[in-house]
Parts: structure tokens; C-alpha cells; sequence
């Protein structure tokens, strides 16, 4: 009898950091610096990778090739160029995002690197590395030790023929970027660089763009809402694309009713639009999906951004937060409801969220405001 073994799903990190990968740049490293001694490089980082997180990891590989490079460190981070695979294609739009073990290069020369007489060398190397893997982190560590200098280097590279350069100059200046050390200079430093790319053709830099504005609406959102009227009265940026990136600019502003955006969208948030009907079942199974139904009424034809929150359970029966979804943005008139449906998954073992066995909630929000709100019961299949 033959029984069926689902396989083993890995961790994002052994995805990312393995001997496979490990072993690669070795072989590369081999190839361009003599005295790399590969198998020994592999073996110091498998020793201790195991036991590692993700960005632990990054930084292990990069004290390890430290180890095994030359010790003076140019001659260390030109081997490591030389090594570098050919960059990401520049002729794509989105969704070539390159190698995450070559995180651990942009590290070495952040660790490195970072001083007065290595520093227009260093940011070159990052320049070059960024082609294969983002330096959007290891950038950050420049910007807080030499800002003025870093920065005018950064709005430079906006106008760089490859758009993973253009998208590190949004990218690393982000105030809120995820997994990343803080930054020093205030959020509206960057607003320059900004302005030299939110006319990108390039979804994999715009949306970089439109993310960054989100990250300053968290603490200034006057000035997300400014810039974003300033760029549109440019038209310097196709209408679909100016409107793909005022909407996700602005989502969380959104979420939390914010009149000026609301406006800015061409919603009225005085207009009387209404929520009935919301159905979701009593008990939902771990590990299955919520069925949402809910029905929104106006008295005269309104704009309205439909939004969710479910409230998680947490362990023991405490509360385990909240979390806001995009629902729909639709027009409504008067006499004729809509009704939007939608499944959200309730998966146990997500990387981002454990779901707990317990009382949760959804409420539903109308251009920010909450509108009805209705429990139930997540349980063991």
C-alpha cells in the first residue's frame, strides 16, 4: 500500500536563504577571486543558518563573507561585484524583483563602507547591486550618517535608465518601510525624489511612489494630500496611472475617513448612504473561508468606498486586534441597493496573522465611518 505525503512546505527564509543558494554565490565568488575558498565559505554559513531569522540571516552571510574576502574593502566589495549576476531586465515593468540573497552584499557595504573616504564608492556599489536585489535598506544607513550627500545622490538616480535604481530612491526613503532601520531625516525630505518619479512609467516604481505618500499619511496628512493635488494639475502622469496612485496613496487616509481625501477622490462624505443586510454565518470553520453579503443604500446617487475590518480573536480569549480591507468603491442611487459579496480566508498558519479559535467580528465602513458591525464564532474543523 502506497500512502500519499503531502509535501513539506518551506518558510519564506529557507525560500529565500539555502545551501542552493548559498553554494551559487560561492561559485560566483570563486570564479572571480582566486583565493575564495568556496566549500569552506558554505560550510561556516550552513553551520549557524538553521538556526536564524530572515534578516539574521542577511546579516550572517555578510559577516561570513567578510571572513573569506580579501581584508581591505574595496578589493573585497569589487570581488563582489565582479560576481554579481547580470542586472534585473530593464526593459520590464513589474515583477522581476531579483535575488534575495544579494542582500547580504548590500549589507557587507553598509557595514563596511559607510565613511568619508568610501562613501561615493559605496553608494556606486549600491547603485550596482540594487540591479540585482533592492539596497533599499542597507541605502538607509548612508542617508542617516550622511544625508545631504546621500540624498542629492538619490534624486540623481531618479532619472536612471534602470527602474530599480529609480524605485531605490522612493524605496529607501520610505518612513515606514517595512523590515528596515528608521530613518533620521523628516518624512518631507523626500518629496523632492518624489516629484521626479510619480510620472515613472513604471508600475514597479509608481507603486513604490504611491506606497511611500501612505507611509507620511500615517503622520502628515495634509502633505500626501497637497502633493497628490499638485501632481495631478501637472499632467505629467497618464490619468490612469495618476488615478491608480492617488487611490493607493491614500488608502489608509481613506480607511479612516479623512474629509480633504475623501474630496480629493470625489467622494462626499455628508451624502446619506446606509448599510443593511450584512450576512455572514454564525460559525466559521479554522482553516475555511467567511462568506460576506452586504447591502448599501443611498437617498440621492453617492459615491461610496466600502471597506471592511474583522476584529481577530486572540489567545485566550482576548482580543487579538483589528485589521481594515478594500471592498469596493461604487455609486449608489436611490431606490436601487447594491449588494457586494466577498470570501475572506480564515487560513490557519499564515505567516502574517494566527488565527485564533473564538469570537471575532466584521465591520463594515463607509467612506471611513463605521456602519454596522456583526460577530461570530471561529472554531476547530
Amino acid at each position: 500500500m502506497r500512502i500519499a505525503v503531502a509535501p513539506v512546505q518551506r518558510s519564506l527564509k529557507d525560500q529565500l536563504f539555502n545551501v542552493d543558494k548559498v553554494a551559487m554565490v560561492a561559485t560566483r565568488l570563486q570564479r572571480v577571486q582566486a583565493s575564495f575558498r568556496r566549500e569552506d565559505f558554505i560550510d561556516e554559513v550552513m553551520d549557524r543558518l538553521g538556526d536564524l531569522e530572515l534578516k539574521q540571516r542577511i546579516r550572517w552571510i555578510s559577516e561570513v563573507l567578510e571572513r573569506h574576502l580579501p581584508g581591505d574593502y574595496r578589493p573585497a566589495v569589487g570581488a563582489l561585484l565582479r560576481s554579481l549576476p547580470a542586472p534585473c531586465d530593464p526593459t520590464l515593468s513589474d515583477g522581476d524583483f531579483g535575488d534575495f540573497i544579494y542582500a547580504a552584499y548590500s549589507d557587507f557595504v553598509a557595514r563596511r563602507g559607510c565613511t568619508d573616504t568610501d562613501l561615493a564608492y559605496s553608494l556606486d556599489a549600491l547603485k550596482q547591486i540594487t540591479t540585482r536585489f533592492s539596497a533599499e535598506d542597507a541605502i538607509r544607513t548612508f542617508i542617516n550618517a550622511y544625508p545631504g550627500h546621500t540624498m542629492d545622490t538619490l534624486i540623481g538616480w531618479t532619472r536612471d535608465e534602470h527602474y530599480h535604481v529609480r524605485r531605490l530612491c522612493s524605496e529607501g526613503t520610505r518612513p515606514r518601510l517595512p523590515w528596515a532601520r528608521r530613518l533620521s531625516v523628516p518624512a518631507s525630505a523626500a518629496i523632492p525624489i518624489l516629484d521626479n518619479l510619480f510620472d515613472d512609467r513604471t508600475r514597479f516604481v509608481t507603486r513604490s511612489v504611491a506606497n511611500h505618500l501612505n507611509d507620511i499619511a500615517k503622520s502628515d496628512p495634509d502633505l500626501v494630500v497637497e502633493t497628490l493635488r499638485r501632481w495631478r494639475t501637472t499632467g505629467r502622469q497618464e490619468p490612469r496611472e495618476m488615478n491608480y496612485i492617488v487611490r493607493h496613496a491614500t488608502r489608509t487616509l481613506v480607511k479612516a475617513g479623512h474629509r480633504d481625501t475623501l474630496d480629493l477622490l470625489g467622494v462626499d462624505p455628508d451624502r446619506r448612504v446606509t448599510v443593511t443586510d450584512v450576512m455572514i454565518p454564525p460559525t466559521v470553520h479554522l482553516g475555511a473561508v467567511l462568506d460576506i453579503s452586504i447591502t448599501v443604500h443611498a437617498v440621492e446617487t453617492s459615491e461610496a468606498i466600502v471597506d471592511y475590518v474583522v476584529h481577530f480573536a486572540g489567545p485566550s480569549g482576548r482580543p487579538g486586534g483589528r485589521k481594515v480591507y478594500k471592498l469596493r468603491r461604487l455609486t449608489v442611487s436611490a431606490g436601487n441597493p447594491v449588494t457586494l459579496v466577498k470570501t475572506h480566508p480564515l487560513r490557519a498558519g499564515m505567516s502574517t496573522r494566527t488565527i485564533h479559535p473564538g469570537e471575532h467580528a466584521i465591520e463594515v465602513l463607509v467612506n471611513g465611518t463605521p456602519r454596522a458591525r456583526r460577530s461570530f464564532q471561529v472554531v476547530q474543523p
